[in-house]
């Protein structure tokens, strides 16, 4: 297994992290020297907070591993296409390579809304999608699939009652 796929798959487990907790299972790892030196995922709706991605989680955790806000030497790996917040914190945390699985077709700030890459930073990262994409987008649709069907019965509850 390539070092990329071995990190994803890492992000893979963070994300499942996320699944449990009837979270969008989207997962992030930080790696420095070929280390993993912080983890997050999801936990926008188990903690009430809008900010509560993945990746900023993981910087947090990373920047207090460091001691510092500059994350300069480090790659982070998600399973998802950053949106404009995450994909902004990561610049300016001057994380060098960005490495995702799945595009966000409908928040993705590596190409697929938006490319921040192309506005004249003082730091612009690497970016490169397609990582376990099939793992990682099987993760979520499984996710959605289920959301939806306990909506559905949720519903059809509603309307016995």
């Amino acid at each position: 297994m390539e070092y990329k796929e071995y990190f994803m798959e890492q992000a893979l487990k963070e994300a499942q992290k996320a699944y449990k907790k009837d979270e969008v299972p989207v997962g992030a790892i930080i790696v420095k020297d070929n280390k993993i030196i912080a983890r997050g995922h999801n936990l926008k709706e188990s903690k009430k907070d809008t900010i509560k991605h993945a990746e900023i989680i993981a910087i947090e955790k990373a920047s207090k591993k460091l001691e510092a806000w500059r994350l300069e030497n480090c790659d982070i790996y998600i399973t998802m296409e950053p949106c404009p917040m995450c994909m902004g914190a990561i610049i300016n945390s001057r994380i060098k390579n960005v490495y995702f699985g799945v595009k966000d077709e409908k928040a993705g700030a590596c190409g697929s809304i938006v490319d921040l890459t192309e506005y004249k930073f003082n730091h612009i990262p690497y970016y490169e999608g397609g990582i376990l994409e099939e793992k990682c987008k099987n993760i979520l649709q499984r996710f959605f699939k289920e959301l939806r069907k306990r909506k559905k019965e949720n519903r059809g509850a509603c309307i016995e009652d």
